[in-house]
């Protein structure tokens, strides 16, 4: 369909690599592009709606968007509201997504909806559902505190007509597939902020070493430089988490307790390491002017989106059998 056929490692490069762009929010686009957008389609979708969707998609000529959270269920998927209801050869939806990445300019969505009353785990499809059609109405563009050039996006829904055949896979089985990409998605989102940690560790280095402060640079303080060796061990060893776990999810395991782990300790991470680096570069580190305070506020949303923190910390839970599996 387009693209090269590897296995997810080259993924995980990649998602690394984009990490070298001084901005967030476009690797913000491409990762939603190819690696929340579009799995379920590529594992689960007809041979039709991969050559309606996916090619173009794959081709950089379609723009995609994945409709998950809501204004009440971000992490809580199953909380969502919004539905479709089949009637005759059609799905019609009713309702409306939040924080959605590239909404405002999406061609596509893949979208999660309740499609029957049953259980709130197998009452969910995902559909390809065209972002022209009648009823579809992209609200507003969120302003954020962060990624700031990321489009995100509210969008409602009303009576929307979409052909039965843009349904991906089985109906019933939308929040199986979307729990199997998620694994995919955080473990992006930790490939994408080594380069960055890395980068503004470096930098603070670099500047904490000509800043003079009582007559000596910043760096020669020992809390200063035994601070930015404890930041660089740390990153090192959420590379080797993820690493393990990407070997581990290549060879057909369920890496859903590590894919967990390190997306947690990435959320944490940038936190800590944003945060001492920026009180290293003083006011400085206080405006606009400068990297470091860009990603204090880009790198906040790791703790957040694809799963907070604590969401995390429950399904690491269920895992070690602290808590009971639902």
């Amino acid at each position: 369909y387009g693209g090269m056929g590897l296995d997810f490692s080259y993924n995980i490069a990649v998602a690394e690599e984009l990490g070298s762009i001084r901005c967030s929010g476009v690797p913000m686009a491409v990762g939603v592009q190819v690696g929340m957008a579009t799995p379920a389609l590529t594992r689960f979708g007809s041979h039709e709606l991969k050559k309606q969707f996916l090619i173009p998609t794959i081709a950089g000529d379609f723009v995609a968007c994945l409709g998950i959270s809501e204004a009440g269920a971000g992490s809580d998927v199953a909380n969502i509201k919004t539905t479709a209801v089949r009637k005759g050869d059609e799905y019609v939806i009713n309702g409306g997504k939040m924080w959605i990445t590239s909404g405002s300019q999406a061609d596509w969505m893949c979208l999660l909806a309740n499609t029957s009353e049953g259980p709130p785990h197998r009452n969910k499809s995902l559909i390809c559902l065209p972002m022209n059609l009648p009823g579809v109405h992209v609200a507003k563009k969120i302003d954020k505190l962060g990624t700031r050039s990321s489009d995100t996006a509210q969008i409602f829904f009303e009576d929307v007509r979409v052909p039965c055949k843009n349904l991906i896979g089985e109906e019933g089985k939308g929040f199986t597939y979307q729990m199997l990409q998620f694994q995919e998605e955080r473990l992006w989102a930790v490939a994408s902020v080594l380069t960055p940690l890395e980068t503004i560790i470096q930098e603070t280095i670099d500047y904490t070493r000509q800043r003079k402060v009582f007559g000596q640079p910043v760096l020669h303080n020992q809390t200063v430089h035994f601070r930015l060796a404890e930041l660089a061990t740390e990153v090192e060893l959420l590379r080797s988490l993820l690493h393990r776990a990407v070997a581990l999810y290549v060879e057909g395991n369920d890496v859903t307790k590590f894919a967990s782990m390190a997306k947690l300790k990435a959320g944490r991470l940038t936190r800590e390491v944003t945060d001492s680096c920026l009180q290293f570069w003083g006011g400085m580190g206080f405006t606009s002017d400068v990297l470091v305070s860009r990603l204090y506020r880009d790198l906040r949303l790791i703790s957040i989106g694809g799963g907070t923190d604590e969401t995390m910390l429950s399904i690491i839970c269920k895992y070690m059998e602290i808590l009971p599996r639902n």
